[in-house]
């Protein structure tokens, strides 16, 4: 059996042979205590890279890269690049990479969403050195082969498009992103089974748009559980080779800021009821149209009770009660230039026309100020909670981190997050309801069109 000293030892070996003194490393941040949720930045040979160290036997690394739907040059390669990680690469077998992961005891995972491809890796700290160099591997010397491609890669599109086919809210959540942004964050999250995709999807076209979304502008290495120093260390020694830019005989990214449409959108399905009602939101906290009180908008609607046994506080469900069946939910997506308050309806087509239209009736009276105080209040405690929550979770803060170093050059940092819902206002909230009502919402509805209320009859303008 191979052991974990000789897997790592090649990495440790390569350091050692170059003088990394000679490389200019940029600090942000005054550098916070062991165990701190703060992230440290810097910059080393045009990567962009953060760290929290935070205590513990294991470190969780990732790639965020500016590769997912919003940015993809044609259909289907956010689905493609995230398929192709850990598969063969010019140094290592695919076979080769899983047996090394498992007998150093790891966890590899790829995954997109509609900005960030993310890859990554979770492991004991001492082994830092190993998955660095496999991720800059992934990254830059994926070989995309023809049979990889054709065996295990195009099966898993097509299995996801099938399980798409029959989840009625995620028809529906992908319809409102359409209806309400048109290109770029209206592609969907993966593409659907109508799509004319094996057209463009082949090996060769998705390791050409690998060296645009892996350039050095478009990802950033994110790690908790390591010393900066040390994660330093092996950016510097494994990442620095990536493109400085997009091949030119590749298109651009696209970084066309978002812009909000709204309209409706009604498909007929058989398999259930889902409809959305959304509106513009706020941007994430790194962007540059960042609105703490929607994040309080969208807690005090809420629909879905944190205490076990009790309705709880929300306004949607105290207002939607006499629709047991239907579920109900607000949630608020963020961007790095735009967002999507979206409150979600799902049941049978009657109990989804009624509590639409109550949900509605809830938004106008935050708009009228006829919300209490101690509403506000507990909404103001809960999203704060929830965006403390996301940024102390691993997974979430990765991408969080990645994606703001990426797009504006700083790291998602929770505990200005938390400063800023602090600050909001009940007037705030109030000004913010309104707006939403006096402007285009975005309804999108799946299921039973013959029950479920167009936007007009729920008192909405599209």
């Amino acid at each position: 059996m191979i052991s974990r000293a000789a897997l790592c030892r090649p990495a440790q070996l390569s350091f050692h042979r170059q003088c990394l003194l000679q490389q200019s490393w940029v600090r942000g941040l005054a550098t916070p205590a062991s165990g701190s949720f703060s992230y440290e930045t810097g910059n080393i040979g045009g990567v962009k890279f953060a760290s929290r160290d935070l205590a513990g036997p294991t470190t969780t690394l990732a790639v965020v890269a500016r590769a997912g739907t919003r940015y993809q040059i044609l259909p289907g390669f956010a689905d493609g690049l995230e398929q192709f990680a850990f598969k063969s690469t010019y140094k290592r077998s695919s076979l080769r990479i899983t047996r090394e992961s498992e007998l150093l005891g790891a966890e590899l995972s790829s995954y997109h969403s509609r900005e960030n491809l993310v890859i990554g890796a979770k492991f004991m700290r001492d082994d830092l050195p190993y998955f660095a160099e496999l991720l800059g591997e992934v990254i830059s010397n994926t070989k995309y082969t023809r049979h990889e491609l054709q065996e295990e890669v195009l099966p898993i599109i097509k299995l996801n498009q099938m399980i798409l086919l029959g989840k009625t809210m995620d028809l529906a959540v992908n319809s409102a992103h359409g209806v309400a942004f048109h290109r770029g964050l209206g592609t969907p999250l993966h593409p659907s089974s109508s799509t004319p995709m094996t057209k463009y999807l082949n090996e060769n076209y998705l390791k050409a748009y690998s060296k645009a979304a892996y350039a050095k502008p478009n990802f950033a290495v994110v790690a908790n559980g390591v010393e900066h120093l040390e994660l330093s260390k092996w950016v510097g020694e494994f990442f620095t080779d990536s493109s400085e830019a997009a091949p030119k005989n590749i298109p651009a990214i696209d970084l066309t800021p978002s812009k909000y449409y709204g309209g409706e959108e009604r498909i007929a399905h058989d398999a259930g009821n889902s409809m959305i009602l959304a509106f513009p939101g706020s941007s994430s906290f790194t962007g540059q149209s960042y609105k703490p009180e929607i994040s309080v908008l969208a807690s005090l609607l809420g629909g879905q009770s944190s205490i076990k046994w009790s309705p709880g506080f929300s306004l949607l469900s105290k207002a939607t009660e006499a629709y047991p069946g239907a579920h109900i939910m607000t949630t608020h997506a963020a961007y790095s230039d735009a967002g999507l308050l979206c409150i979600s309806i799902a049941g049978s087509s009657n109990q989804v026309r009624d509590a639409s239209k109550d949900v509605v009736t809830a938004l106008k009276k935050v708009a009228a100020g006829e919300v209490s105080k101690d509403e506000i209040k507990k909404a103001i405690a809960t999203a704060k909670f929830k965006a403390l929550e996301s940024g102390q979770n691993i997974a979430a803060g990765l991408e969080l981190t990645g994606a703001g170093l990426v797009q504006e050059g700083k790291a998602h940092q929770i505990d200005e997050v938390g400063k800023g819902i602090d600050g909001v206002t009940e007037d705030q909230v109030k000004k913010a309801a309104k707006a939403l009502l006096d402007g285009k919402a975005t309804v999108s509805s799946v299921g039973d069109l013959y029950v479920l209320p167009f936007a007009e009859e729920i008192g909405l303008n599209v």
